[in-house]
């Protein structure tokens, strides 16, 4: 089995629920009390060993670049002031020299056409795909997940209320010990009558490369969009496919309640915020 070295950032998208916020600034810039979402993913994806970091991007993102790039003019100005704590945090979000890389994506055509875009920097490994868009508090959901890895396909999933399910991509269960499951089935946005569980897929994956020969069939799935959940369930009964039940508690930072509950429940871990916050929340609500 091949180690998992490389993971794909899909940031390409509008963001168009974060208008006019969005217009100008990517949303995956937005910040969670003072990290930018995708620097959360990043994170993350290094903390379990990844060691080549691939965004797949689009117009308007030139934001996401500079992020993760020296700013001289920032970095003297701290060092002439002596801000040695700030000047140590922007340098350690630099990456290895050629370990960061960008494609474009043309158009916004959907998750598996953005994951098919960086094909050929996949080069025959399995590589993992992370949506900075589901920020995960309380454990390194990538790291958990390399660590259950045994080859194939695998996602993170969680139980959602079955009216929910339209909202995910949900997997027909087979063998479920509690923490992996396996996925006998997947079905992209179900309708809560039609759905074979409430078993959904978190935006974090790892696959193996015969995904992309499917990908390249461009097929639409739900939504008129190239969907990555479609390839990954051509491939059911080809190569294992697995689930794991993460540790931690996911937000989905790419609606307004999970982006204003997951700065809250973030802010509410710092020493410095924390009880302020808690304190205020209190009052507020009475």
């Amino acid at each position: 089995m091949q180690q998992v070295r490389k993971a794909i950032f899909p940031v390409g998208g509008l963001g168009t629920r974060f208008l006019p916020a969005t217009k100008a600034l990517p949303k995956e810039m937005l910040t969670v009390v003072d990290k930018p979402l995708i620097q959360y993913a990043v994170e993350e994806a290094a903390d379990a060993g990844i060691e080549e970091f691939i965004f797949v991007t689009g117009r308007n993102k030139s934001a996401i670049e500079d992020h993760f790039d020296h700013s001289v003019e920032l970095e003297a100005t701290l060092a002439a002031k002596g801000k040695t704590q700030a000047l140590d945090m922007v340098q350690q979000m630099m990456r290895n020299p050629g370990s960061v890389i960008y494609v474009r994506q043309q158009e916004p055509a959907g998750l598996g056409h953005a994951v098919w875009c960086a094909r050929h920097l996949a080069q025959s490994e399995p590589v993992a795909v992370l949506l900075a868009d589901d920020l995960i508090l309380g454990s390194g959901c990538l790291g958990e997940m390399l660590s259950a890895y045994n080859g194939g396909n695998m996602v993170a999933v969680m139980d959602v209320p079955q009216n929910e399910t339209a909202s995910y991509g949900i997997v027909t269960p087979g063998a479920d010990d509690g923490r992996i499951v396996e996925v006998n089935g997947l079905v992209e946005k179900p309708s809560p009558k039609d759905a074979p569980s409430n078993i959904a897929v978190v935006g974090r994956y790892i696959i193996e490369p015969g995904v992309f020969t499917h990908l390249d069939r461009q097929e639409q799935g739900a939504g008129g969009e190239i969907q990555l959940t479609d390839s990954l369930a051509r491939q059911i009964g080809e190569v294992p496919f697995s689930g794991l039940r993460f540790s931690g508690e996911r937000f989905d930072c790419g609606s307004k309640i999970g982006f204003l509950q997951a700065n809250i429940a973030f802010a509410l871990q710092r020493d410095e915020l924390g009880q302020h916050l808690k304190s205020w929340l209190t009052e507020r609500v009475k």
